[in-house]
């Protein structure tokens, strides 16, 4: 199949950690790849951000980015990115002119605008996957929430226009369900790790020292919403216990990162400052050793559409705290792989974190579960079988109709 990826702000080729670079970064790159090497002519399309960059750039596997001229050829904060998907949009229906994709797979809501403005002309099918939903956003940061605010009205209407919704788990099932959504036009796709590179045996030496007879770690992007405070604030009920938190800018620019000056006031405040280590932005390579070097890891956001870094943890056969929120509520088996504990109760993170520090069977026995959990569920492979069957029959269901017709 000739398979067409669209993610505005989302670039495969993105370093992690930044503050519009995560889990969506990682998912279109991973899936993909592994299109690619089935044989599928995958090309993802994404916004230029640097006048620097080629036209397009192969990934592993097979795949090609190919970076689309909307807006100025610089950096831009997603939330800003609205006023450019009309020139996006032109692009993408330019280019599927000269070669037609037999299906379009959106990455986030102007992605999913972006297609469906492109693909309509040529009679394309367009599948939508949100990765986060605006009415979530907005109910959880309220005015802080910097999103157009056209975002869910067009969301709504993506929803029920698309040819199908790929969803990355059940609670965004039910989340489009209150927007009118029948679960019947939604198939679950989960998000995916690869779990070669993360591993149980992966070489610790790599990772930092340690300074106290446990540790814990928390990753990913350097923003409120990610609940590292609520880490932080859970470590003063946890004894002889070091807290971690990789992400955010290089090491030697933390100090310029209003985030991380908040956790290391909040960490002095607190009276863990001792305790408590910014690492800053590690590169992918490492991050099996940090994980595999970890007693546990902390996933503590106030909510989280998906969360890729418990599966992460769990490939390395590192135990899980996290909260109950998002895709963690599919992906943690409670008392299993981990522990899900309620948002924002940093008296509830430090309880499952004591418990699980104070039994190393216990730990043990999760980790081995946990490894067992991601091989049978959350591969790229089953990702990807997972995919590929709804671009089957969306393709075939619009062909189909067009004969009718």
């Amino acid at each position: 199949m000739r398979i067409a990826m669209v993610s505005e702000h989302a670039s495969p080729l993105a370093a992690l950690g930044g503050v519009d670079a995560g889990g969506q970064n990682v998912y279109v790159a991973r899936l993909s790849e592994e299109l690619a090497r089935r044989g599928h002519d995958v090309t993802v399309y994404t916004r230029r951000d640097s006048a620097d960059l080629p036209d397009r750039v192969p990934l592993p596997g097979g795949a090609v980015v190919e970076h689309v001229p909307a807006g100025p050829p610089e950096a831009i904060p997603k939330d800003a990115l609205f006023e450019h998907m009309p020139a996006f949009a032109v692009h993408l229906s330019r280019v599927w002119l000269r070669e037609r994709p037999d299906v379009v797979h959106a990455h986030f809501w102007m992605s999913g605008m972006a297609s469906q403005i492109g693909a309509h002309p040529h009679g394309i099918p367009v599948i939508q996957t949100f990765h986060a939903l605006g009415t979530v956003k907005r109910r959880h940061q309220g005015r802080d929430d910097t999103s157009p605010i056209e975002r869910i009205g067009i969301e709504r209407q993506i929803a029920h226009t698309c040819e199908r919704i790929l969803a990355t788990c059940t609670d965004e099932v039910q989340e489009l369900a209150a927007m009118g959504v029948s679960s019947s036009r939604v198939s679950v796709v989960p998000c995916g790790v690869d779990a070669d590179h993360f591993h149980p045996g992966a070489d610790t030496a790599d990772a930092p020292a340690r300074e106290q007879r446990h540790r814990l770690l928390a990753c990913g992007r350097l923003v409120p919403r990610k609940g590292y405070d609520q880490a932080i604030r859970a470590l003063t009920r946890i004894p002889d216990t070091e807290l971690l938190i990789a992400g955010g800018p290089p090491s030697d620019r933390l100090n310029t990162e209003p985030e991380a000056r908040r956790l290391l006031k909040l960490a002095e405040e607190q009276g863990v400052a001792d305790r408590v280590r910014l690492l800053g932005a590690v590169e992918p390579r490492r991050m099996p050793a940090l994980m595999a070097g970890a007693d546990l890891v902390l996933c503590t956001p106030v909510y989280e559409p998906f969360g890729i870094v418990p599966l992460e943890a769990m490939a390395c056969g590192t135990p899980v705290v996290a909260t109950a929120v998002g895709g963690h509520r599919d992906t943690v088996a409670d008392r299993r792989t981990g522990r899900l504990v309620p948002p924002g109760d940093a008296p509830a993170i430090a309880d499952a974190a004591r418990d699980l520090l104070g039994h190393e069977r216990r730990r043990r026995r999760f980790a081995a579960a946990g490894r067992e959990r991601v091989l049978a569920r959350y591969t790229w492979r089953r990702v990807a079988d997972g995919a590929e069957q709804v671009y089957r029959q969306t393709a075939l269901g619009r062909e189909l109709r067009t004969e009718v017709a």
